[in-house]
């Protein structure tokens, strides 16, 4: 089963962080990453750059084949990196073990990655890959992910998680109950039978696009 991780790195310990180096209030995206020949190609959006500053710097960089620009659009810009990561960066790393990077983004300071492993014992081995290489790795948040064809919200309807999300804010599931589930109905003009299905439904939804995915794909 697959497994969503967060984490935080400084830019200086990162191998794109220091190819892509900002300054000041410099925001960096990468919008994707593209293999091509084997090598990981990120598109670069870059916002409030310095653009000649920034692509001299870039180009520079021993690792780099090139960067070329894309386009533009106010004070943002959109480059493709053409690049080859060395066999000891995090980025290798992640790739050699079938890993997915879904977000990244940076500034001078630090980049906050998200990435998708295809099990535990993949992100464990991405563990000890960073903390052999002594490389700085904050993980700030390691979920599993829903169904892939869960849809947004972990596939409630809109009433379902208004719903429930109206229980939960006014109290109805607190002890002692501080709405009664008449009261809850009327919200909705709805009857107390229906507002009750609609609860019953929504956390069955919920408990089986979220608890229930490991026993599902077993």
């Amino acid at each position: 089963m697959s497994v969503i991780v967060e984490i935080t790195i400084p830019s200086a310990a990162f191998e794109l962080g220091r190819i892509l180096r900002v300054e000041g209030g410099t925001r960096i995206t990468l919008e994707t990453m593209v293999p091509l020949g084997g090598r990981p190609t990120p598109f670069v959006r870059v916002r409030n750059d310095q653009r000649e500053t920034f692509e001299r710097s870039v180009r520079e960089h021993s690792a780099v084949n090139e960067i070329t620009l894309v386009n533009t659009h106010g004070d943002e810009t959109l480059y493709a990196l053409d690049w080859e990561p060395s066999e000891k960066s995090l980025l290798r790393a992640i790739l050699n073990l079938d890993a997915v990077l879904l977000d990244a983004t940076g500034t001078a300071d630090t980049w906050a990655l998200e990435l998708r492993f295809p099990s535990h014992d993949a992100l464990s081995a991405f563990q000890d890959h960073y903390i052999d290489e002594d490389i700085q790795v904050s993980i700030e948040r390691i979920y599993n992910p829903t169904k892939p064809d869960a849809g947004p919200w972990y596939g409630l309807t809109p009433p379902q998680r208004e719903t429930l999300a109206h229980a939960v804010e006014s109290g109805y599931y607190s002890l002692p109950r501080e709405m009664s589930t008449k009261e809850l109905a009327d919200g909705f003009d709805i009857s107390d039978q229906a507002v009750t299905e609609r609860l019953r439904r929504g956390i069955a939804t919920l408990v089986s696009n979220t608890l229930l995915i490991g026993d599902t794909e077993e």
